[in-house]
């Protein structure tokens, strides 16, 4: 068993990758059902086409936090990192496809005296 964390944005995800038949748990619920959209589905799937091992390993997520799409991301860093556990050759492909590097952009924090992050009250000369 391989054990990897994953994250981008607030959501972290924990992989347990093992040998198996390819098949994805996430929170308990197979990942077509946890993950409905075929975006979320496609970024999940993605580092196993990259270093082309579809169905060689089965993958135990549990993932928290963030949004829908931010968890899917988290769940690919995690399962990409995973991977490069299992075999040190596998760093190439994944590294030249993306997956390796956490995404570092956040949220940024509202400002005192504004009515967000950039957005400011409307100025009044008069």
């Amino acid at each position: 068993m391989y054990f990897a964390t994953g994250k981008r944005k607030r959501s972290i995800a924990r992989i347990i990758l093992q040998p198996g038949s390819g098949t994805i748990t996430v929170n308990g619920l197979p990942f077509t059902q946890y993950f409905p959209r075929s975006a979320s589905q496609y970024l999940l799937a993605q580092p196993f086409e990259v270093t082309q091992t579809v169905g060689q390993y089965d993958v135990r997520v549990n993932v928290r936090g963030g949004g829908i799409m931010g968890q899917a991301s988290a769940v690919r860093h995690g399962i990409s990192k995973a991977l490069l556990e299992v075999s040190a050759p596998l760093r190439a492909p994944l590294k030249s496809a993306g997956l390796l590097t956490r995404d570092p952009r956040e949220k940024e924090r509202k400002k005192y005296g504004q009515k967000g992050a950039r957005k400011r009250f409307q100025y009044s000369k008069r």
